[in-house]
């Protein structure tokens, strides 16, 4: 038989994926591990490997589509293997993920008579049962998962008023308990409450569909780009931590004249190491670098803000692992500098520069950019004075850095000029509260003003 490529899991939230590149072409030879094809995650873009070593056949997975995570994308068969109806039809019994009603009515191309691996026509498609898990499709038309149909049904709301972000726009499980905790709409008036009972709470006012929003605009006057998996993501996590986590914000102002000062002492006795550029420094701290530094400090300084929290127990976590916003094309994600406050300053540049560069090319891994114990989000360098970020799961806090400016300051009684950052504490209210947020807040502060203190 011949070996199924896979579209592989290769992120833990990941449940569909795109092809954004293929290597090997329809009938190609390949070896196995060379470089079959290239996919897109909403944060990340990796090269997969050949399993095995044939010719490549029935290539499916086309690029640019949405892909379920496990769907077959393609066939290599063995030299000498045979390749025609019986083995389509033993394939076929695999039961394979079907792709899109657009792909499957194509026709072929005028001229070229069709082969053994033409794609059946949807009317010859065995039924899809949704007890067999598989995608199914309520009577309001909605294409939901199982689960999501379970849970829309038990809490009452109506399917085809969720918006659903899985392959092919079904409702997932995610959608469901988005549109639970914001409200959505029900499926049937709730029951009359007995006499005596407390009011319920107004229900969320429901988000405004596509075509209330386009209706707004003169037709022709707008262009339409569809969403990418990032976006989704983006946009569905960002509702789910605004949703689901009580935000609280804290803001001081913290003076960065030291700092200033001993980051340029600092790059001044940066060792020359030869590239092929030539000569350059080992490295070169920025103000960022110095901020990640003196947020992981603090948090071991105040052990009981380096939390995450569970529903069954807060997560007491053991060292300071700080992610940093990166703005890349079409979204942002936050690589991870694992230890941070057991790190020199060094280290934390250039790893931080790596980092950067390999996000912005989606060349980083998984495990580079998932979990963490704190955020830093950095808008200093557009001379944004400050702003409030929005906490990123399982985090229990994040700090928005505004830029550092000079402005007029009182000292005994005296008007001096200072450079002045302020920074904004964003904390999840179930994991820190106040008085803790704020112990938190004072430790980097004395940091940054007290810089010598991030190099002992």
């Amino acid at each position: 038989m011949p070996t199924e490529v896979i579209l592989p899991k290769v992120d833990m939230d990941m449940a569909t994926g795109q092809i954004s590149r293929w290597f090997a072409e329809e009938g190609a030879r390949v070896k196995k591990g060379d470089v079959l094809f290239e996919i897109e995650t909403d944060k990340a873009a990796m090269e997969i490997d050949a399993p095995a070593s044939g010719v490549l056949r029935d290539v499916t997975g086309k690029e640019g589509i949405d892909i379920p995570v496990g769907a077959p994308v393609a066939w290599i068969y063995a030299d000498n293997e045979a390749y025609g109806a019986d083995v389509t039809a033993a394939k076929q019994d695999k039961g394979p993920i079907s792709p899109p009603v657009e792909e499957m009515s194509a026709k072929p191309t005028e001229g070229t008579p069709p082969t053994s691996h033409s794609v059946t026509p949807p009317s010859a498609l065995p039924g899809i049962s949704p007890t067999r898990g598989e995608i199914g499709q309520s009577p309001s038309g909605a294409r939901a998962t199982p689960l999501a149909r379970r849970l829309a049904r038990e809490a009452g709301l109506a399917l085809a008023s969720i918006i659903g972000t899985g392959p092919y726009g079904r409702v997932v499980k995610a959608d469901v308990d988005a549109a639970i905790a914001g409200g959505g709409a029900k499926t049937a008036p709730a029951a009359k409450a007995p006499a005596g009972a407390p009011a319920a709470a107004a229900p969320a006012v429901k988000a405004m569909s596509d075509d209330q929003v386009l209706k707004l605009f003169e037709p022709g006057s707008y262009e339409l780009v569809p969403h990418d998996n990032m976006r989704k993501t983006i946009a569905r996590r960002l509702v789910e931590a605004k949703s689901t986590i009580p935000h609280f914000y804290l803001t001081l102002d913290c003076e960065l004249d030291a700092l200033l000062a001993l980051r340029t002492q600092i790059n001044a006795a940066a060792p020359m190491k030869k590239t092929e550029k030539g000569d350059v420094p080992a490295y070169k701290l920025s103000v960022n670098d110095m901020v990640i530094k003196a947020m992981a400090m603090a948090l071991k300084a105040v052990p009981d803000a380096n939390a995450s929290w569970t529903e069954s127990a807060m997560v007491k976590h053991k060292h300071a692992d700080v992610g940093v916003a990166v703005s890349i094309p079409g979204g942002l994600i936050t690589p991870i500098i694992r230890h941070a406050d057991e790190k020199t300053l060094s280290t934390i540049s250039n790893e931080m520069k790596d980092l950067a560069s390999r996000a912005r090319s989606r060349k980083l891994k998984p495990e580079e950019y998932q979990g963490g114990t704190t955020a830093v989000s950095n808008l200093g360098m557009f001379g944004i004075k400050d702003f409030a970020a929005v906490i990123n799961p399982p985090h229990a806090t994040i700090l928005a850095v505004g830029a550092g400016e000079e402005r007029a300051v009182v000292k005994n009684g005296e008007i001096k000029i200072a450079t002045v950052m302020s920074v904004t504490l964003s904390t999840d209210h179930r994991a820190v509260d106040g008085a803790l947020g704020a112990e938190l807040l004072v430790a980097f502060k004395r940091l940054i003003e007290n810089p010598m203190g991030m190099l002992v």
